[in-house]
């Protein structure tokens, strides 16, 4: 084991990604976590790593942003990557997993490891003189929160999430709803789906959108992320705006001949398939509209809420300006940031952030130079936006190919043929990348 102590704040996606990669190297790990003592408003269990707004770490597809990056993950041996295969339910071509089971799995090795001490305590204040990587999540104690504002010199930008309802699957009229995945993709049993009419979609959305919401606070401004937007919120925007969003029935009539006017899907939520959550259904209604509009969707009448929708709000800091290309903070060189406080967005996008923190840790103590991932891969496309967005309007980041350098003079016959060239080009170059490096 090495000498060199380092302090991880939050035992979240990345920051338990970040302990592993460190661990691993043989760096002694003090991971601190304050839940088991004090949750913050959307947090349910005492286990690390714990997915509150969806079980799915979307896509698998290669040809998708995030299954790219989740690819390059695995070349990297990830804690989050690995533990979402051996605990996931089906969910199509989505990467979705049993809450519980896989939160309980990473818990259980990082508190065996031996080069890792988990410390249950509330972080208030951060010691400059030992190397400290910041991995708070998207909602920081509000004593941590203090701490970082007085140490970076500016305001926290946020802005708001939310998580979708959980029912039961046994009070799903199955008469009513059945089992498709979109344009089959995957198991054809791995979604359950809910049909509407025309008629049944307008009174439903006309309800949605002069439902009560939960009241913000006076000092909060309504800004949502565009990934994970609450579905009233959508509705507001545009009554037809759910069809070509969480409702889009394409793709998912019972037959080829045809297609409902609007599809509310579910998900299975965990291993056993007891439980389904609505899929895009992320909402800030008060609970009993939330249990009013849920019932009136087709096959749902007797529906079973076993967790409301909530909504939260989220912290990032302004990487462009704050941090260098280690994601070390430009005036503190001991302090490090990864996870969704850096300003990526998703439960993939998070803990890959923690793979680079990791490595960029090791590296400095090493003094070596940075790990700079190349921008044709997701993983360094991804680092690269946040570290040079624009500083007067960052907002936050999720995987897609749009923040890939595109291949120039090369002409394409559809977007498939063009992602299959980004994936081959970003896996040539990840290999030879990693193989000089000596990274794995």
């Amino acid at each position: 084991m090495k000498k060199t102590e380092i302090n991880i704040i939050g035992a979240g996606l990345a920051g338990t990604e970040a302990a592993y990669q460190l661990a691993k190297r043989g760096y002694f790990v003090n991971l601190y976590e304050v839940k088991t003592k004090q949750k913050n408003p959307v947090q349910k269990q005492d286990t690390f790593a714990e997915l509150v707004c969806s079980n799915s770490l979307r896509s698998n597809s290669v040809t998708t942003g995030v299954g790219l990056l989740k690819a390059e993950m695995a070349q990297l041996d990830s804690l989050i990557i690995k533990n979402a295969l051996a605990n996931q339910v089906p969910a199509g071509d989505a990467l979705a997993v049993d809450r519980d089971l896989f939160s309980n799995a990473i818990t259980t090795y990082l508190r065996n490891h031996p080069n890792i001490k988990v410390i249950d305590e509330e972080v208030d204040a951060i010691d400059l003189t030992k190397i400290t990587i910041v991995a708070t999540g998207p909602l920081t104690t509000p004593k941590m929160q203090t701490a970082l504002q007085e140490l970076i010199g500016a305001n926290y930008f946020y802005f708001f999430d939310a998580a979708a309802p959980i029912v039961t699957k046994d009070s799903i009229d199955l008469s009513k709803a059945y089992f498709k995945s979109r344009y089959d993709k995957g198991d054809s049993a791995d979604y359950l789906n809910c049909p509407m009419t025309k008629e049944q979609y307008d009174h439903w959305v006309n309800e949605l959108i002069n439902a009560e919401t939960v009241e913000l606070k006076s000092f909060e401004k309504e800004i949502y992320f565009e990934g994970c937007m609450p579905i009233e919120v959508m509705a507001k925007r545009s009554i037809q705006a759910p069809l070509f969003g969480p409702l889009k029935p394409v793709g998912l009539g019972q037959n080829k001949d045809e297609r409902p006017y609007a599809v509310v899907q579910l998900r299975q939520d965990n291993a056993v398939g007891t439980l389904y959550n609505l899929v895009g259904f992320q909402t800030n209604l008060k609970f009993p509209e939330q249990k009013r509009l849920i019932q009136l969707i087709p096959g749902l009448e007797q529906a079973n809420i076993v967790r409301y929708g909530v909504i939260h709000k989220n912290n990032y800091i302004n990487t462009p300006l704050l941090l260098n290309e280690r994601l070390q903070l430009k005036e503190h060189p001991n302090v490090f940031f990864a996870g969704q406080i850096t300003g990526v967005e998703g439960y993939v996008e998070s803990s890959a952030c923690g793979i680079v923190t990791a490595l960029n840790v090791v590296n400095y103590l090493e003094k070596q130079p940075a790990v700079i991932f190349p921008k044709e891969t997701m993983l360094g496309a991804l680092i690269n936006y946040i570290l040079h967005a624009d500083q007067n309007n960052f907002q936050p980041m999720k995987a897609n190919f749009g923040i890939i350098p595109p291949l120039i003079d090369q002409k394409f016959t559809s977007k498939l043929e063009k992602y299959h060239a980004y994936v081959k080009r970003a896996q040539d170059i990840l290999a030879d990348f990693l193989g000089r490096n000596k990274i794995n």
